[in-house]
């Protein structure tokens, strides 16, 4: 019979995004994770796998949790201006909050990676963000609330830009105030409404 588990997955989890959003996949190690998440290797492997697959459960439990407002904005705004601006000042805020590393884990979770399969599920997670932000967009253009000629995989290859661009700046130090200015200068290119 199975012993049941002497530890919380969801903590567990959570304290290995830490590790991964901190150091990026390559650099933490198996001790550094299994220190963090308060477990013995054999309990880390009989939960989740192994590294990969440990790594994979804490992108997933990311997107379900830092990653909320930016789903949250994307689909609750009533147009892509307010849904776009609306994330942007999110990323602002939660890319630069002391409770967890600056920046997003998608983002900077991939830096100096050598696992080509680590590389494409964090490259295919910020592929769906940008194809949610161009469908928002070019849904206004189809409603006639952006000009008929706006590209939208442009304007939203812009703004996934910005956005990657933000993180880099909160890890390297910005703060809130000026990437909330950022987001203002950013909102400017935004195109005029017909």
């Amino acid at each position: 019979m199975a012993r049941p588990r002497s530890f919380d997955r969801e903590r567990a989890l959570d304290r290995a995004i830490e590790q991964f959003w901190r150091h990026g996949y390559e650099a933490t190690s198996v001790a550094a994770l299994t220190e963090a998440m308060g477990i013995n290797p054999p309990s880390m492997y009989a939960a989740f796998g192994d590294k990969r697959k440990l790594f994979s459960a804490a992108v997933e439990r990311y997107q379900q949790t830092y990653g909320a407002p930016a789903v949250q904005a994307l689909a609750e705004e009533p147009t892509a201006r307010a849904a776009i601006e609306r994330l942007l000042r999110a990323a602002a805020a939660d890319y630069t909050d002391p409770a967890h590393p600056w920046g997003c884990m998608i983002i900077s979770a991939a830096v100096n990676c050598g696992s080509p399969d680590v590389e494409a599920e964090l490259r295919d997670g910020r592929e769906a963000t940008k194809a949610t932000i161009r469908a928002r967009i070019q849904a206004d253009v189809d409603e006639g609330r952006l000009p008929a000629g706006t590209d939208a995989e442009a304007l939203a290859t812009f703004y996934a830009s910005v956005i990657q661009g933000m993180s880099t700046q909160a890890r390297d130090g910005i703060g809130r105030e000026l990437l909330e200015q950022v987001a203002a200068q950013a909102m400017l290119v935004w195109p005029d409404s017909p």
